[in-house]
């Protein structure tokens, strides 16, 4: 066999496993397609805001079983926020505090008891706010899950749903929420519930319709001991 033979073997043969490789690629994407496998991001975000106004700052001993929860299921790499809600939300001063949890375990942990201990020491000391900015709260939290990119957003929203803004801001605009799921916690019953049951459903419907009309998903929880069920983290 000359050189020249050799060569344009060589060749062709480069050419036959190039085309098997390419073949193979291509099925395995087939099979990744049918059996429901996508390129999603891995991990989970979680942005917890608590309400601070009024007489619910009181639930705040309640929340903090909430955040050790969300400390003890969070993986590393996953991500997770905690801020306030006061008169005007969508602002850094509101935010406790945020962390991406390393891959390395006893870093994440380590993280984990510096962010416990940041939120402890705000809930203890924290004092009542005379109003309650949700919509900035929400606008904070999906600002910043959508930076980090996580698979599975989440915002938790620790109130009884009732907006109180200071004059003059404007919150009567759409919330592009397109992939976030926003579950209100603990949502309590105000004086004028009891009264008039329907301004409670009334509350929750009006949140209903405008976190899926901006393409979120939307669920309350009120009964904490099934948090773990219903978040599935």
């Amino acid at each position: 066999m000359t050189r020249f033979t050799r060569a344009i073997n060589e060749t062709n043969w480069r050419m036959i496993m190039n085309r098997t490789y390419a073949r193979a690629g291509a099925a395995l994407v087939s099979i990744m397609l049918l059996s429901g496998c996508s390129t999603v991001a891995p991990g989970t975000g979680v942005y917890l805001l608590l309400d601070t106004s009024g007489t619910y700052s009181e639930e705040l001993t309640r929340a903090q079983s909430v955040i050790n929860y969300l400390l003890g299921s969070l993986d590393p790499g996953d991500s997770f926020g905690v801020a306030r809600i006061d008169g005007g939300s969508f602002s850094e001063k509101d935010i406790l505090a945020r962390a991406t949890f390393d891959e390395r375990p006893s870093i994440a942990n380590d993280q984990k008891r510096r962010f416990k201990a940041t939120v402890d020491e705000f809930t203890d000391t924290v004092q009542s706010a005379p109003h309650t900015d949700i919509t900035g709260g929400v606008l904070q939290a999906v600002e910043w899950l959508n930076e980090v990119g996580p698979g599975r957003k989440t915002v938790l929203i620790f109130s009884d749903m009732e907006e109180d803004l200071p004059e003059g801001h404007i919150r009567d605009f759409p919330i592009d929420l397109s992939g976030v799921r926003v579950i209100a916690l603990n949502v309590t019953k105000l004086r004028a519930d009891n009264i008039d049951p329907r301004e409670y459903m009334g509350r929750l419907e009006v949140w209903r319709e405008r976190v899926e009309a901006g393409g979120g998903h939307w669920a309350v929880i009120n009964d904490l001991e099934r948090l773990d069920v219903e978040l599935e983290l």
